[in-house]
């Protein structure tokens, strides 16, 4: 029979209540070593790192510094106070903007390229919003939508941050990838600027702590909209919905939570500003630049580079080598003075002696052939063409390198806040869970409990080893069929069909009885617990920095749509919230401790939810064996069991939405099952292209041990007659 659908309140949570962070002892040093190694080196662990201990109290430092300096005060009409402040900043910022726009093209590329490293970051702070401890708050689900705009539905060609690179690259500014080993390098990124764009990568570690912070920059680094303005690209979050966003949250925060919007927004600009001003700043030092100091600057960028090879060259009574070792290991060592006395005799040396034909020995050796050719690139060559160029004219004036030190003053204050922060609730102690329910806690507030990753990634790496035992015996399994096989993509597919047919749709009969309420309700209640984390094992794919794999995006694309791609409505957890409280559970969030106290969900269901949520922490370790698990959980929403489940709910009048939703977007026919085969296949299809055939196999056995840690936890009763089987075999072996 048809059931009404049941009505359950919206969640309304604007912020988490506060924790303590607690990690390993040692963890601080490790930080600590981490900020002394420099900004990029901070940039490179909040970027690249994000499944240690480490990045996430480096997080916790860099925010604490960055958030100690807005005082949180109360706002009755936060949209109104937001917009004023946004406008102010707007009007504040138009000379920046003009004198920025009124660069020369090579000059305006440099400060595109500068403002690179802040703007590809964009809307990085999403990348985790939507995790178990915040699902599905109406603030989280909004937020949400807006990522998967941003991120362009999964299409990394569609998303905000491959349009504002194309739009970097048509500037004549084009970058590389962020998560790319000479991205800052190329973007010449100047200290303060890669201590700026610090702060949103720590905000992409712990969003859930600090969701009226993101809310705030979020809202804040859109509608300000430099990036828009200094690329002449639209705004890729209309106003109009961002604006909807503020209003919504406003309706629905304290006073207290308002204020922390307010002055993460008041940041925000502040932190604009500095850059803008930052950009400026470096104009002004290009326009007033000496000719002889840009040559000065692309020397002192390639002399540490120099070999052995240049110890016949001399200048003066010294070989080059011994010359450019005073100058230090890096650029930025290089003094001054050093650099003017050697372009001083380096303009008198026969190196750069005029020739008949206007050339000269070094510019002659730079070219195809040269020694020296490809040693400097376009831009450098020509400056130093340029400053030769005067000096063949006579022009010799006296030498004096100014360095660049744009941001320097701004990236001390921000270094020395950084390296200072001691947030107050962060503490060190590595006591293990004491039981399941404990360790469910921590693993659903991980942000907190960073102590527990090496838990957590020891139970996920021990389960999969664990369930090779079906990669022999998984063919009697009642669901799946685990059984190893070598892989090629047809194989796949036929494997994934016959389990399909064989064991999900054609065992399919109607019940002839239906069990009565209290039995549907307990097995209800079985399945339940992993309900509430429905999608968990991919919300952590498909960081900024891991969107370039076709896999990545098709994955982001299931999560999504587990989310209801920002819908509340059709959010799987709203869907889970309606059918238990149709069948008289309301029970706490599962973020908080009194959902530890719970006793609706029997405890032998933890080891399967607890599974998902350790090595769904691990993106990146676990890569191949989410794949796996993906394609198994996803195959399993079709078939029998659904079908029964529905028929079960619907005689005794349960809501049935969640089983129907599973059972339909599930299907193998376009569905998530035939997704989650299509995604192992370009995954492997990419390996095979970049790594040869050889490398595949090895991807290919951790991928479907992701598939049997699944079959692991749904096949207990062949498990037992495996366990049974050999325990017979070994007793037969004593008796002979």
């Amino acid at each position: 029979m048809a059931v009404e659908p049941t009505l359950v309140p919206d969640d309304t949570t604007t912020a988490l209540p506060p924790r303590p962070f607690n990690f390993t002892p040692g963890t601080g040093e490790a930080v600590d070593e981490v900020i002394a190694a420099g900004p990029r080196e901070m940039f490179r662990t909040l970027l690249q790192d994000r499944e240690s201990e480490t990045t996430l109290l480096l997080a916790r430092r860099v925010l604490h510094a960055f958030l100690a300096r807005p005082r949180v005060r109360a706002v009755d009409d936060l949209p109104a106070a937001v917009a004023e402040l946004v406008e102010q900043a707007r009007a504040d910022l138009v000379p920046a903007h003009a004198s920025l726009a009124a660069a020369d093209r090579e000059v305006h590329a440099e400060l595109l390229r500068q403002r690179g490293v802040i703007a590809l970051l964009d809307g990085c702070w999403l990348d985790a919003v939507s995790q178990p401890a915040t699902q599905p708050a109406l603030v989280v689900n909004r937020l949400f939508g807006h990522h998967v705009v941003l991120a362009g539905g999964g299409d990394p060609l569609e998303s905000a941050q491959h349009r504002r690179a194309r739009a970097l690259e048509d500037a004549g500014a084009a970058l590389p990838d962020v998560a790319a080993a000479d991205f800052l390098d190329r973007a010449e990124a100047r200290p303060a600027t890669i201590l700026l764009a610090c702060f949103p990568l720590a905000l992409a570690v712990l969003p859930a702590n600090f969701l009226p912070e993101v809310v705030g920059v979020h809202h804040a680094f859109h509608r300000l909209g430099i990036d828009d303005r200094l690329l002449g690209t639209p705004p890729p979050i209309p106003p109009g919905d961002l604006d909807a966003l503020l209003a919504e949250y406003a309706g629905q925060a304290s006073p207290h939570d308002r204020g922390r919007v307010l002055a993460a927004v008041e940041l925000t600009l502040s932190l604009e500003r500095e850059h803008l001003g930052l950009l400026t700043e470096l104009l002004e030092f290009r326009r007033t630049q000496t000719l002889e100091s840009k040559a000065a600057e692309v020397i002192s960028r390639h002399a540490p580079l120099a070999g052995k090879q240049h110890g016949r060259v001399t200048l003066g009574d010294r070989s080059l080598v011994e010359t450019f070792a005073g100058f230090g290991r890096t650029a930025a060592a290089a003094d001054p003075a050093a650099l003017a006395e050697f372009l001083t005799e380096f303009r008198e040396s026969p190196y750069l002696a005029e020739q008949p034909d206007g050339d000269c020995r070094f510019l002659a050796a730079t070219r195809f052939g040269g020694a020296m050719f490809g040693i400097f690139d376009e831009r450098e060559a020509k400056v130093l063409a340029d400053w030769i160029a005067t000096v063949h004219k006579g022009a010799k004036p006296s030498i004096a390198v100014r360095p660049n030190t744009v941001g320097d003053a701004l990236a001390a204050r921000w270094s020395a806040a950084i390296r200072h922060a001691r947030p107050e609730d962060v503490v060190f102690d590595a006591s293990p869970p004491s039981d399941d329910r404990e360790l469910f806690y921590r693993l659903v507030n991980i942000e907190n409990h960073a102590a527990t990753l090496k838990v957590a990634a020891d139970r996920a790496e021990r389960c999969f080893a664990d369930a090779q035992v079906l990669f022999e015996h998984g063919a009697g399994g009642r669901y799946t069929d685990a059984s190893f096989f070598e892989y090629d993509a047809d194989a796949l597919y036929a494997r994934a069909e016959k389990i399909y047919w064989e064991k999900l749709v054609e065992p399919y009969k109607p019940l002839e009885q239906v069990p009565d309420a209290d039995e549907v309700l307990f097995e209800q209640s079985t399945y339940q617990l992993t309900y509430l984390i429905d999608g968990a094992w991919l919300h952590r794919v498909g960081r900024l920095g891991r969107r370039e794999r076709e896999s990545d995006g098709m994955l982001f694309r299931i999560h999504a749509d587990e989310m209801g791609n920002g819908d509340v409505r059709k959010n799987h957890l709203t869907l889970t919230r309606r059918a238990m409280v149709s069948q008289g559970r309301d029970l706490p969030h599962i973020r908080t401790e009194e959902f530890t106290d719970q006793d609706e969900l029997p405890d032998d269901m933890y080891g399967f939810a607890l599974q998902q949520l350790s090595m769904c922490l691990f993106p990146d370790r676990f890569y191949n064996e989410i794949l796996g698990y993906n394609l198994a959980i996803e195959m399993f929403g079709s078939g029998e069991m659904r079908l029964h489940e529905i028929q079960k709910l619907r005689h005794h009048g349960f809501d049935d939405c969640y089983e129907q939703a599973h059972l339909t977007i599930d299907n193998f026919s376009a569905g998530h099952a035939k997704q989650a085969a299509d995604i192992i296949v370009a995954y492997l299809d990419r390996v095979r292209r970049n790594s040869g055939e050889a490398a595949v196999a090895g991807e290919w056995r951790r991928v479907w041990r992701g598939y049997a840690s699944f079959a692991f936890f749904l096949e207990q009763p062949l498990l037992r007659e495996v366990a049974t089987a050999e325990t017979a075999d070994e007793s037969a072996e004593l008796v002979l």
